[in-house]
């Protein structure tokens, strides 16, 4: 059975976000002024491509992906392209669906899904089509690619495995079914070699066998105590974080969670919502939570060390670190570095768009944007 329903992000933030007034009418929070900076520090632009913008209201997860030494490119309008350092080395129109999920490129292949629930694998060096596979939902999230396997998570809460090679399905696990849930997932994770982590809407993380497809063992990682459907909801829409012996977890509505892998024993629990993955750097957690607040936690005792609200209903994105800062994207393309140890914002770039994903990649900050807008920087 699928989930009987699947609520936009912005929908369920505006709860939280919007204001009541007397004529039921509702007034959306409006976000921080950018606040001033001294001895600003900025970033080096080192690539850029414009693609086609994705809704607004909608989860879509877009990323480049690179693999020995290329930069892979995704089109929502169904093109991927392949570049060395700006040279465009080719360009694969592969479907006339809407791709709605970053692409994954390792192991000769580059992988990326539509929304018709289509998965479709590229060789690395042409761009030529290897083979198709067809998944029961639409496919919102990247895959993971280990150990031969193509790991892929459909909206239903089906996760796939197919064979690297030839694209031939290996086996197929079904996540407990969820009446109510926000519509957007976290991507499946490695763990070690033979393992790929699996966060679900019911807030469990579920670690399972690549090769075999059996489960290794799960874990609740997040509770709500809302009265409402809405208030309920605690998805883990953020991606996993592998830090050593510690999982680390983000929820909608929910917590902060520090998991000891291999006792699957709650570390520490705090407070926190967010629907984005956190960052672990500096034995601190740093958290951006739906309201804009930069949090960092102390990653053995959950202590909190510092809370910017500087930036708040600005919808901020994950934050990552890039060499000695903290870098976190907002609504209007801005992207603001941040000094870990205090949480003082020390400098800023601007790109096109919101900001919706950001990873660090050999020193490397790569972008995508909701308009489209795909790049890479790296610090002056």
């Amino acid at each position: 059975m699928q989930n009987k329903l699947k609520l936009p992000l912005a929908i369920a933030i505006a709860s939280a976000l919007f204001v009541g007034c007397s004529s039921n009418k509702v007034k959306p929070v409006k976000p921080n002024p950018l606040p001033k900076i001294t001895q600003e520090q900025s970033l080096n632009l080192v690539f850029s491509q414009s693609v086609s913008s994705t809704s607004a209201a909608d989860a879509i997860r877009l990323q480049l992906d690179t693999d020995n030494g290329v930069i892979f490119a995704p089109d929502p309008d169904g093109q991927v392209s392949a570049y060395q350092g700006k040279e465009r080395l080719w360009k694969s129109k592969i479907t006339k669906q809407e791709l709605t999920a970053g692409v994954e490129a390792g192991e000769g292949v580059v992988v990326i899904g539509n929304r018709k629930g289509q998965l479709f694998a590229l060789d690395q060096a042409t761009g030529e089509q290897k083979w198709t596979a067809q998944l029961s939902g639409a496919i919102l999230t990247p895959s993971s690619i280990q150990s031969g396997r193509v790991i892929s998570l459909a909206n239903d809460g089906t996760v796939f495995a197919h064979d690297v090679a030839t694209g031939q399905q290996v086996w197929a696990y079904k996540l407990p079914n969820v009446q109510f849930s926000l519509r957007g997932q976290a991507a499946p994770v490695r763990l070690d070699d033979r393992t790929v982590l699996i966060a679900s809407a019911n807030a469990y993380i579920y670690a399972i066998d690549v090769i075999s497809g059996i489960p290794r063992f799960q874990r609740r990682v997040a509770i709500s105590e809302g009265r409402s459907d809405i208030q309920r909801l605690n998805d883990i829409n953020g991606d996993p974080v592998v830090a050593g012996q510690y999982l680390v977890t983000t929820s909608f509505q929910g917590q902060v969670t520090v998991t000891d892998i291999a006792t699957q024993r709650v570390v520490w629990s705090e407070d926190a919502s967010s629907t984005n993955r956190p960052e672990v750097a500096e034995d601190k957690v740093f958290v951006s939570t739906v309201d804009g607040k930069l949090n960092a936690y102390d990653l053995a005792t959950g202590e909190l060390v510092w809370q910017n609200e500087s930036l708040l209903n600005r919808k901020l994105s994950n934050p990552v670190m890039l060499g000695q800062n903290l870098v976190v994207g907002d609504l209007d393309g801005v992207l603001h570095l941040i000094e870990p140890a205090t949480g003082r914002l020390v400098g800023r770039a601007k790109t096109r768009g919101d900001v919706r994903k950001l990873r660090v990649i050999n020193d490397q900050l790569y972008v995508s944007t909701q308009k489209g807008a795909l790049s890479i920087w790296q610090n002056r």
